[in-house]
């Protein structure tokens, strides 16, 4: 009986193709041509998306910034005093129990709510 060889037989058109070639170079030196591109492409993009991350924290940075003494004096200037006992006061003032519930009024082509 005839012994077959191990080697595949692929005809010269094959052999000379890139992807073929890059192929069979694959099966002997998995890590250099397929894990050593991915973690080179892996590090490159996080050293080129870092500017980009920054920028995006500066903008957001411009949108709340601290206020000033001056501006934080500002704020507040004409507001009222809040009392919580003042303001339990007229809550426990009001008549809960005697209310009438009123309908809103709708707008023109809104529907009333009841199917």
């Amino acid at each position: 009986m005839a012994i077959f060889q191990a080697k595949r037989f692929r005809p010269s058109s094959q052999s000379q193709n890139l992807a073929s070639r890059y192929r069979t170079a694959l099966a002997k030196h998995p890590f250099a041509l397929f894990g050593l591109p991915f973690i080179a492409t892996m590090l490159l993009g996080s050293f080129f998306l870092t500017p980009a991350t920054a920028l995006r924290y500066e903008r957001h940075d411009r949108k709340v910034h601290q206020l000033t003494e001056e501006e934080k004096l500002g704020i507040g200037k004409d507001r009222r005093r809040i009392d919580m006992k003042e303001e339990y006061y007229k809550l426990a003032a009001k008549d809960l129990d005697n209310w009438e519930q009123k309908r809103v009024k709708r707008l023109p082509g809104e529907h009333d709510g009841v199917l």
